[in-house]
């Protein structure tokens, strides 16, 4: 499209991406706040190290477990709906959080966080998916998933010093703020861009035009689709690839700091210094190559599908830079090293995340993203527990990052040779249709 025209339409669907980008870094900053108050709250209430590992675990299993429903949910009542509640039990788990008086309030509390948060990258996607054209949805993606990077950058310090400061409490009471507040702004801002009577003509047919994922359910219905679209080898190449890149994003998202103190022999200040560098260069690398340089490159012609696994496999690529870090003992090369994989891992996120709704039919973008997190997520399950598993045992991360390199060579593999071109399923039967005689 000419990009003199494209300049004159309104551009309210940039503000629906910078909403659903400020609801992501709430989410994280929710999902972190008990790693940053643990020491205070395992002294006051004697915890164990088992009772604490349950409480940090709790989040994850009802995340987890939840996703592939949720999706389903949400083709059928759509994100505005399920958005909106998700956002209000977020503050409404960490109030209780912050008013807990044990173990059992807080194990509680980290279930509920688990179930309300488990919409939140499948909402984000779908609603990307209705408000932007596809030579858009690069940067459009790349807004939310940067913010999941960014939160590791100013979520720790802000809660560090609010828990140092007040005490723990408040910081859970500073989340449970923020939650409600984005709750609001969600139920006050955010409508599909069908009900917007603040969206223009204009923009809605510029955004219809350009290739938005088509509005309502599934004439197939929820378990007709999730049956369906799990017979589909491209669901297969998607997911396997997806998990793969959760692995690594989840090994560094615990176990950075930890490797630092161990390996580099860093303070724990120090060592937080230095691990917000990678995750910085990540935030950069999500927006720029995830997001612009997708978008640029596809609005010069380029072909769609060549150009987002181009970035998808080489991001991949790169994250194999983890092998770097097992062969110094030096800290500013490990970082490098580091840097370069998370980087790339990042540049390979927002292409991951816009494909549920670039590959979907009509209806089914929610369950995609709900299939390919659940799988993500177990993965990130595990990331944590293989690499304690493997430290113990060898008192070394080389073997632990050789696991996630290799890991990643069958992410990759799944990328190039099972996930096919990038282009829309075809919708499945209705419901009760009649097939042709054979």
């Amino acid at each position: 499209m000419n990009t003199d025209i494209t300049k004159k339409i309104p551009k309210r669907r940039w503000g629906i991406g910078a909403l659903l980008g400020v609801g992501v870094l709430i989410n994280y900053i929710d999902r972190i706040g008990l790693s940053v108050a643990a020491p205070q709250i395992k002294e006051l209430f004697n915890l164990t190290p088992v009772e604490l590992g349950l409480l940090f675990s709790a989040f994850a299993w009802s995340y987890s477990l939840l996703q592939i429903p949720v999706g389903m949910v949400m083709d059928r009542f759509g994100p505005t709906r399920v958005g909106r509640w998700g956002a209000f039990l977020w503050g409404l788990a960490a109030t209780i959080t912050a008013f807990s008086s044990g173990f059992a309030g807080i194990f509680a509390a980290r279930i509920l966080l688990g179930i309300a948060e488990a919409p939140a990258f499948p909402v984000s996607a779908k609603a990307t998916g209705y408000w932007f054209p596809r030579n858009e949805r690069g940067m459009a993606t790349a807004i939310f998933d940067a913010a999941a990077k960014f939160s590791n950058v100013i979520g720790v310090p802000l809660l560090a010093l609010t828990i140092v400061t007040f005490g723990w409490r408040w910081g859970f009471g500073l989340t449970a703020v923020l939650s409600f507040s984005y709750f609001i702004a969600f139920y006050v801002l955010y409508r599909d861009p069908s009900a917007d009577p603040k969206l223009s003509k204009e923009e809605l047919r510029y955004i219809q035009d350009g290739g938005a994922s088509p509005e309502g359910p599934s004439e197939a219905g929820a378990l007709n689709m999730l049956g369906y679209l799990l017979t589909k080898t491209k669901i297969w190449g998607l997911t396997i690839g997806f998990a793969a890149y959760g692995y690594s994003f989840y090994l560094f998202l615990t176990w950075l700091p930890g490797y630092l103190v161990q390996t580099m022999h860093m303070s724990i200040l120090k060592s937080a210094g230095y691990a917000a560098i990678p995750w910085l260069v990540a935030t950069v690398a999500d927006l720029f190559v995830g997001g612009w340089l997708i978008d640029h490159l596809i609005s010069r012609g380029k072909d769609e599908s060549l150009v987002r696994k181009g970035v998808l496999v080489c991001g991949m690529v790169l994250g194999l830079a983890v092998f770097g870090a097992t062969q110094t003992t030096d800290p500013a090369w490990a970082i490098f090293w580091i840097s370069i994989a998370l980087g790339g891992l990042a540049s390979a996120a927002p292409v991951g995340w816009s494909l549920p709704s670039l590959i979907a039919p009509k209806g089914g973008a929610g369950t995609i993203g709900g299939i390919m997190n659940f799988a993500n997520n177990l993965m990130g399950a595990a990331a944590p527990i293989v690499t304690g598993m493997i430290v113990g045992a060898t008192n070394s991360f080389t073997n632990a990052f050789m696991v996630a390199g290799v890991i990643l060579l069958i992410g990759i593999v799944s990328f190039v040779f099972v996930l096919g071109k990038i282009e829309a399923i075809p919708d499945p039967e209705p419901r009760g249709a009649i097939q042709p005689a054979r």
